[in-house]
């Protein structure tokens, strides 16, 4: 008889390790490593930045790496000393897969982009049990075609050639390798690897799982975790490898199947890489025993600070091999038993199934339940630790050649109190294996669905000394810390605050506290640097939109002024009342807080104000005729030209939006006060929002952008199928765009912006990432609770035609619902029994071997829905879970649906 699914995330087994995580040091183990160290920013030492070139994909297997580890399923702990991943060999390639494989930005016809086949199928938020699955060809990998081929595309309007029109997996000529860990204890890490062989035939696969540690010891003496003498695994007599590090207490490395223990170093071949003198048995040296035959390359003394355990098999067509592995304390038993170690998964995945039962006691479909629990793995998968010192990597470290001059004054040279060495929740962890600020601020909303402890952390950290500027600004991203992108960690922080209070019962005010204060200073830093002329109207720069408007935005103007950016001001508008709303909460408590609510409240008004008077001259951003919201650019001659692209930055002052219930005024007097003796002495202000004195359903007071004209006739675009509403979701440019392109020619150049519905066919930002069509779900995911915000004030009488012209009218709320349906429907399976994410390649859609495993792409066609960019970014596009998760039922504890505030 099926056992009821416990009331709440908390009743379950799961959730008290949770409760326990840091007494007990859960957290300590975990899938930590990146996927991709080689091609990033803390790796590159080049005198012009070239950061792909420098440590490309074919030195990785030769190269100590500076600042991290990767690998394939990778496990390590939470300061990255000791790291555990899959190595394979299938017998035909000519290196071993020890990482995954992709195309350089250059290589790539869109940009960098990986070409293996991998999911993230299950986890839990202690990882006390993570699942994954790679599929690897039983034929030669296709290294040469992929990049031979994708260089002939060099065309941006040609589709990118992948692994799968390769034919590496035709006739199911492939192994499933199922990577499985399971902690029987905080410190002992189990590992099972399952291969299936789904091919005709048999199939022959070397199996290496390794085992090493961080190289710490070649650059000179580290601050924080000096080693000396350096790290030691060495061989037993029992047959088990035992890790010594100083520091840490002894591990013990066992495979409890026979297996063949070959050591190397894990530092550079530098007679490969640079024909110069170097380690006997460098890192590469385990690629040299089985891929070369070369018995001489490994260590004979059986030690070194890298290991593999390596086995061989013959995997006939349909066969299963099983293989389990254990790294734990070596003061613990050596137990080696398998069936008691399959015990420890079996529980294990017996508490992931209760804690997820919990999570979806409501939730009935069983695709919906597959799909939002995938959504989940992949985040809890794409946590990486995060290690980059900008002032040790600008000087140079003592014990390697010093960098060129240039680079002191080049990237992220004024970045250099950086110094980060920490678990962080990364965007994808092969494309973009480096935290993004806004990009994190998404991630975290999406976390405190199951690990509300997790997201408060992510949020403090990001805004801590060793990462915020000493001017307030937050790090964008290692390519250029000092992009600017929007202030959403506000939003972010107040939706985890109520969340961790939904699923607790308690409301963390310090954490609420704590991470306000460090907010402030970032808002005072953009007001400062953001608003030329002090005019409330903010140029922003790159704003995390790419390629969204028809210039560079990071860039200098080619037409000289500044660029007034809507989406850019109404980001800031959106963000005085995230801070309001802050202030308010704390001043539940503190009454002090009600004058700052007070200051953020102005702001609003200012910059509302602002938005309609773009320097004084009647200019304003909203443009009467089109009724859409646009960039002006403001010409060094004093003209200010509006740039009619209709796109997102048009809609994101639909988010700018909070509605005070009737009580405010008691609850808090002092705010009252003020805000009314504004409104009445400045009618200048009070003019620009929707009207105070005009109370709403249950006498609530409504403070937006948009009165309720302009917000209707916002909706009227953006639900209107020939312009934004798409079958999955809003569109980031009008289709509209595609039989009328905007132009906007000056100095014998024509700049434009037209409907791409696919892939970017520009070069702007690497040429990776488009947002001039496709659905991109942040923007979405705020776009669905502005409409739920507008609908608590005007209740179930106002209702807006949609889609538009379809006379078919919705209330706000239940227009929010039909956004979430569009939007969850690119993953989940429609009646055709296809996931319009997966495209219209048969393999993907029509095998069972396939179809339920589900990717979260960066972003999806404006018209199919099918997934594009990178194909890992359960980061934000994890947003789907909250979206799957039924709206009474979040955190796992009953809140309404629209809960009261």
């Amino acid at each position: 008889m099926p056992v009821s699914p416990a009331p709440c995330l908390t009743d379950t087994e799961e959730g008290r390790r949770l409760a326990a995580v840091e007494a007990e040091g859960w957290h300590r183990w975990g899938p930590y490593l990146s996927e991709r160290q080689w091609g990033t920013v803390r790796e590159d030492y080049s005198e012009g930045g070239t950061a792909w070139d420098y440590l490309p994909h074919d030195h990785a297997r030769s190269r100590a790496y500076r600042w991290g580890e990767d690998g394939i399923a990778g496990f390590s702990d939470d300061r990255q000393l000791w790291c555990l991943a899959l190595a394979l060999w299938n017998g035909r390639d000519p290196i071993l897969k020890e990482r995954m494989f992709g195309l350089t930005n250059d290589e790539g016809n869109h940009g960098e982009d990986v070409k293996e086949l991998w999911w993230y199928l299950d986890g839990t938020p202690t990882h006390s049990y993570m699942r994954m699955l790679y599929k690897y060809p039983h034929a030669a990998f296709p290294y040469a075609d992929l990049v031979a081929e994708n260089g002939r595309r060099k065309g941006r309007n040609l589709p990118e050639y992948e692994i799968a029109d390769t034919g590496a997996f035709d006739g199911g000529r492939y192994h499933d390798v199922t990577v499985e860990y399971a902690k029987a204890a905080p410190d002992d890490v189990l590992m099972r690897v399952t291969i299936v062989n789904r091919g005709p035939e048999a199939a022959e696969l070397h199996v290496l799982p390794q085992l090493w540690s961080r190289n710490t010891w070649s650059w000179g003496r580290e601050a924080w975790e000096p080693d000396r003498p350096r790290p030691l695994l060495r061989l037993t007599e029992t047959g088990a490898v035992e890790a010594t590090r100083k520091s840490l207490p002894p591990m013990r490395f066992a495979a409890l199947q026979p297996a063949e223990f070959l050591f190397c170093e894990n530092e550079t071949n530098a007679r490969r890489l640079f024909g110069a003198a170097g380690p006997a048995h460098p890192k590469d040296a385990i690629n040299d025993r089985v891929v070369e035959g070369l018995t001489e390359a490994v260590n004979p003394m059986a030690e070194g600070t890298k290991c593999a355990a390596w086995s061989r098999h013959t995997v006939p067509a349909g066969g299963v091999v099983v293989l389990r592995y254990r790294v734990s304390p070596a003061a613990s038993p050596d137990a080696r038993d398998a069936a008691a170690f399959d015990a420890v998964l079996a529980r294990r995945l017996a508490e992931a199934d209760a804690f997820y039962a919990a999570l979806q006691r409501d939730v009935a479909d069983p695709d919906t339940r597959l799909v939002q629990r995938q959504a989940l793995a992949g985040m809890l998968w794409s946590k990486q630790f995060y290690h980059f010192d900008v002032r040790r990597w600008l000087a140079g470290d003592p014990a390697q050649p010093a960098p060129p001059e240039s680079r002191r004054h080049g990237r992220d040279s004024e970045w250099t109190h950086l110094n980060n060495a920490d678990i962080v929740s990364m965007p994808d962890k092969w494309e973009y294996p480096w935290y993004a600020a806004w990009d994190l601020a998404f991630h975290c909303v999406t976390f405190a669905l199951i690990d509300p402890a997790f997201a408060k952390g992510q949020l403090i950290l990001l805004t801590r000394e060793w990462y915020m500027h000493p001017n307030g600004q937050l790090p964008a991203y290692e390519w250029a810390f000092g992009d600017v992108n929007p202030p959403v960690h506000a939003w972010a922080a107040l939706r985890v605050y109520r969340m961790d209070q939904a699923m607790t019962g308690n409301a963390d005010r310090a954490f609420l506290e704590r991470v306000f204060h460090k907010l402030m200073l970032n808002f005072t830093w953009w007001v400062n640097r953001k608003d030329a002329g002090d005019r409330n109207v903010f140029q922003g720069g790159f704003l995390g939109l790419d390629n969204i408007g028809i210039f560079d935005r990071s860039a200098r103007l080619p037409t000289g002024g500044t660029l007034d950016q809507a989406d850019g001001t109404a980001w800031m508008a959106m963000y005085s009342l995230n801070l309001m709303r802050i202030a308010l909460e704390l001043a539940v408590e503190d009454p002090v807080y009600e004058d700052i609510a007070t200051k953020f409240f102005e702001h609003f008004l200012t910059i509302a104000e602002a938005m309609t008077h773009v320097g004084g001259n009647g200019t304003g951003l909203w443009d009467e005729a089109d009724e859409f919201y646009y960039d002006v650019l403001s010409l060094p001659d004093g003209r200010q030209v509006p740039l009619r692209v209709r796109s997102l930055v048009g809609l994101i002052p639909l988010c700018a939006v909070e509605v005070l219930n009737e009580d405010f005024s008691e609850r808090f007097p002092a705010f009252a006060r003020r805000a009314r003796w504004i409104l009445a002495h400045r009618p200048d202000l009070a003019a620009q929002v929707s009207r105070w004195e005009e109370p709403g359903r249950g006498n609530r007071v409504l403070l937006s952008l948009l009165r309720r004209h302009r917000m209707k006739a916002l909706l009227r675009r953006m639900l209107d199928e020939t312009e934004f509403l798409s079958p999955h979701g809003v569109r980031s440019v009008s289709k509209a765009h595609k039989a009328e392109p905007f132009r906007f020619p000056w100095d014998g150049q024509t700049f434009a912006v037209d409907y791409e519905p696919a892939e970017s066919t520009t070069a702007v930002f690497g040429g990776n990432s488009n947002w001039r069509g496709p659905i991109w779900l942040p923007i979405n995911y705020l776009l669905v609770e502005a409409l739920t915000e507008f609908g608590r004030f005007y209740g179930p009488e106002f209702k807006i035609e949609c889609p538009s012209g379809s006379g078919h009218y919705l209330t706000l709320p239940e227009i929010a619902e039909e956004l979430s349906a569009r939007l969850t429907r690119l993953v989940l399976r429609g009646p055709d029994g296809r996931r319009p994410v997966l495209g219209d390649k048969p393999l993907f859609q029509d095998d069972p071997h396939f179809r339920d495993h589900v990717p979260f792409h960066e972003y999806f066609h404006g018209d199919t829905g099918a997934g594009l960019g990178a194909a890992h970014q359960t980061g934000w596009t994890g947003l789907l879970a909250l979206l799957l998760q039924p709206r009474r039922n979040v955190a796992g504890g009953q809140v309404p649906a629209a809960p009261d505030r």
